[in-house]
């Protein structure tokens, strides 16, 4: 069976296995970030919570706020804890976080990364600019998981209908003519029609989405 035949079999939409990635991810806990108090940190106490970050910033910031409450360092001076940042996080991939980053953001990545698994963290990773217009984006852009750029190639050529052509070709020019699958794979991601990405989890492969 052809790389294409295969992936077609196994994701007839470009989509089914996302949507068991996403399982997976979630029986794994989903995305979550570890939030420390930065007073505890300063005096060398170790205080903070993992929460998960699939909850709304609101309810982040409340689980954020509990935590600083529980400061011992807080208690101690008598000032409140009132600064924190995050210190670690697991379930985003690829994706790597800044220690002050956005609650609201941070929901929004974990609600994508529940929503389509893993390839939506490499997406934001990718884009580089994790603005709400390109989040949105990923849903009409992701073509899916591909085994490799040359079979998403294929998948177009086949799509655009070149087979076609070749095979309705004279018989005596046929056997002459060749599709160039790597050089076609190569310009549409040289000329932007494609972004692609090597898949980040066990399965392998990359991930494409549409350049426009």
């Amino acid at each position: 069976m052809n790389e294409r035949a295969n992936k077609q079999e196994r994701e007839p939409d470009g989509r089914e296995s996302e949507h068991e990635r996403r399982g997976e991810l979630l029986q794994q806990g989903g995305p979550r970030i570890y939030v420390a108090s930065l007073p505890d940190c300063n005096n060398g106490v170790l205080h903070g919570r993992w929460i998960e970050a699939t909850s709304d910033a609101e309810d982040m910031q409340s689980q954020i706020a509990e935590m600083l409450a529980e400061s011992s360092t807080a208690l101690h001076f008598g000032d409140p804890a009132e600064e924190w940042a995050i210190h670690d996080y697991e379930g985003f991939g690829d994706l790597r976080l800044g220690e002050y980053e956005s609650l609201d953001k941070v929901a929004k990545i974990a609600s994508g990364i529940e929503k389509h698994g893993l390839a939506f963290s490499a997406w934001i990773s990718h884009v580089g600019e994790q603005s709400t217009d390109l989040i949105e984006q990923f849903g009409d852009r992701f073509q899916g998981r591909w085994e490799s750029r040359h079979a998403y190639a294929e998948y177009m050529l086949d799509e655009l209908g070149a087979n076609r052509v070749v095979d309705e070709a004279p018989d005596w020019l046929r056997d002459y003519l060749s599709l160039d699958v790597a050089g076609f794979a190569r310009d549409l991601e040289l000329g932007g029609d494609i972004e692609v990405v090597d898949a980040s989890d066990d399965e392998g492969g990359v991930w494409v989405w549409s350049g426009h």
